[in-house]
């Protein structure tokens, strides 16, 4: 903590017994001893402190990164399913009004739809009626 060496430590007990006197050296040295532990107590607190503090902020920090992210997912997300929606919403309207839709025309007879649905058929009677008409010559 200081850089105070042996010799230099040892002037400055010496001078503290010419000072203070034999008397009351052992009390201020026990006095000056617990306000040094005191002391490192204190800085020892302080340190914790300062580095509880460092880690809060950093947690914070950390904590806003993640809200942060959370956000921009939950917005790129929500972005999606209201594209969904209404890409459903479209398709259902359509599938609706198709439904809703008056046909164009009405159905056509069932026989008529046979003879035209068997072109083979329909020649086959049109020769038949070109037999029954009598020939005329050309």
């Amino acid at each position: 903590m200081f850089d105070i060496g042996f010799s230099e430590l040892m002037l400055i007990a010496v001078v503290a017994l010419v000072v203070i006197g034999p008397e009351r050296l052992p009390r201020v040295a026990r006095t000056a001893g617990h306000l040094l532990g005191r002391l490192q107590r204190y800085v020892s607190t302080v340190k914790s402190d300062i580095s509880r503090e460092m880690q809060l902020e950093e947690l914070r920090r950390l904590q806003s990164e993640i809200q942060e992210s959370a956000r921009s997912v939950e917005d790129s997300l929500s972005s999606e399913m209201q594209a969904a929606r209404q890409a459903l919403a479209v398709t259902a309207e359509a599938v609706g009004s198709d439904l809703k839709a008056p046909l164009a025309s009405p159905p056509a007879a069932p026989a008529a739809s046979a003879v035209a649905a068997s072109p083979a058929l329909a020649d086959s009677r049109g020769v038949a009626a070109d037999r029954d008409k009598p020939a005329t010559g050309a």
